[in-house]
């Protein structure tokens, strides 16, 4: 290479690698940074997912830009070329992956001390490459090396920051356990592959004055520590504290400076098998919450937690069980066609209207874990009529076209799915019907047949569908068949939502995955 032609190189190549650890970075920090993450987020980008092996698949995996980058990058390596490697590596990385943006559009890159620690530990490692580069007289290769391995960098840089961050963290979780031992409240824990927390709000809301819940999703140790820190005040009476895990040991990791004395569990489930691999492992880690609890309230409806109630009592743990559908329960929300029966102990407490965008499941969960912590059947039923759905689960609304709007767009999975399909099958329009979706997530070799069925339930139920996005658009196309639209991104949808429907139509957003994911 002659000078011009280096320097042109080194400024692209450093370029190319700026723009690959912003993309990279931002989806770090989305998935809370877990290193494994990135791996997976490189294979997402890299091509959409395509059906199961065992299943043949009608059509061939498309061909994106990050192929065609990897077939120049292939070809320099065959013809000897720094040249068009070098060149392929800033197209790369300046470009590619297509539709991985460099500032987002549902969530800017924050840069806050962890991020950037991980950033200064991976620019060090990328420097360390080139410098071995320079020492064996390839520096271009090295630079190119560089741009297309950034995601792995980022990885061992996280991973190496790790140990930091859990002793930092550990100074908030010294702090809440001090708050925690200093206002002294009944602690209660929930925890379940869904429904956490719509059941913990529903629990403050049952409580009333006193009762305290970490805000949001603020349910791993950071998010809880700080909850406690942030939130609970002198005279709270009640904290509600909302447990998830991406793993073995975590929540018991989390009671142990934060122990309830109260659990509940409202479902075993598929998500996050991705991260978990089985339902037996989901399983394990959700009884973590038990160890401690002396009592236990559990959704009996799932076959699952059923199969903990003789195991909990043999135990000698105080286990009351809630749900919706089973005749034997301790605390039931009984789903009649114009409205709902609350029933304790076998004795009807209560009549009520439907809550739409409410589960009866975990509204009796929260009910049963109220009881326990001393709250009286008058005030209870009082404050049963102040229910009210999470935002952006099943809120059903207006917008000002007319078209009824179901917003389920927080998150989704196959129950919550079906419930929200259900809900937009039995609104009372005459008009269309529309399933807005990138489809579910997390949800390991499962995530290709559930959205699948997903896409079937909406074409037999009549149910237009629009797809957005290509994380699940090959199942989600495949199920509906023909008629099936395609969008890029959300807002995309919406647009064509106000355009094409009218005051007679329903339409249901459900899910709204970040832009990290394609």
């Amino acid at each position: 290479m002659n000078v011009a032609i280096e320097v042109i190189g080194g400024v692209g190549l450093a370029g190319a690698t700026a723009a690959q650890f912003l993309r990279w970075l931002r989806v770090l920090q989305r998935e809370h940074y877990v290193p494994s993450s990135l791996r997976h987020f490189v294979a997402r980008w890299a091509s959409p997912p395509v059906a199961p092996a065992r299943r043949p698949a009608s059509r061939r995996r498309p061909v994106t830009g990050t192929h065609i980058a990897m077939l120049f990058l292939v070809l320099a390596a065959l013809v000897r070329s720094p040249e068009l490697a070098v060149a392929d590596a800033i197209v790369y990385g300046v470009f590619l992956p297509e539709g991985l943006s460099l500032r987002g559009r549902t969530g800017a890159l924050r840069w806050t001390r962890r991020l950037a620690t991980t950033a200064g530990v991976a620019v060090v490692l990328a420097l360390l490459v080139e410098a071995l580069g320079l020492a064996a007289r390839q520096p271009w290769i090295a630079g190119v090396a560089i741009v297309w391995a950034v995601p792995l960098i980022l990885e061992v840089a996280a991973r190496a920051v790790q140990p930091y961050q859990d002793r930092e963290a550990g100074r908030f979780v010294a702090r809440a356990r001090e708050r925690l031992t200093r206002v002294a409240p009944t602690v209660v824990g929930v925890t379940g592959s869904y429904g956490k927390t719509s059941t913990k709000n529903h629990l403050v809301q049952l409580i009333g004055p006193g009762a305290v819940g970490s805000p949001r999703s603020f349910n791993n140790r950071a998010g809880l520590s700080r909850a406690i820190n942030e939130n609970l005040t002198d005279g709270t009476r009640v904290f509600v504290a909302e447990m998830g895990t991406f793993g073995p040991g975590e929540i018991r990791a989390l009671c142990e400076w934060c122990p309830p004395s109260i659990a509940v569990v409202t479902a075993i489930g598929p998500v996050h098998l991705e991260r978990m691999g089985s339902l037996e492992v989901i399983e394990s880690a959700k009884f973590e919450i038990t160890e401690r609890a002396s009592t236990i309230v559990l959704n009996a409806d799932d076959p699952r937690l059923a199969g903990w109630v003789e195991r909990l009592r043999a135990r000698g743990a105080r286990v009351v069980t809630a749900g919706s559908s089973r005749d034997d329960l301790d605390v039931r929300v009984v789903v009649e066609p114009s409205r709902w029966r609350v029933i304790v102990d076998g004795v009807e407490w209560a009549g009520m209207e439907p809550v739409p965008g409410v589960q009866p499941t975990n509204l009796a969960c929260a009910l049963a874990a109220a009881r326990e912590v001393g709250a009286e059947r008058e005030e209870l039923v009082s404050r049963l009529r102040g229910i009210t759905p999470v935002a952006n689960r099943s809120q059903v609304g207006r917008a000002p076209s007319g078209v009824t709007v179901i917003d389920d767009t927080f998150n989704a999975n196959p129950a919550s799915a079906r419930a929200a399909l259900d809900l937009l099958c039995t609104l009372p329009v005459t008009g269309r019907r529309v399933l807005v979706t990138p489809g579910m997530v997390e949800l390991g070799g499962e995530q290709y047949h559930e959205n699948l069925r997903l896409a079937q339930a909406a074409h037999a139920r009549d149910v237009e569908l629009v797809v957005v996005g290509r994380t699940n658009a090959v199942p989600l196309t495949r199920g509906y068949g023909d008629g099936a639209r395609r969008v890029d991104r959300r807002d995309e949808a919406v647009a064509w939502v106000r355009q094409s429907l009218g005051e007679d139509d329903a339409v249901l957003y459900l899910n709204d995955l970040p832009d990290h994911y394609p």
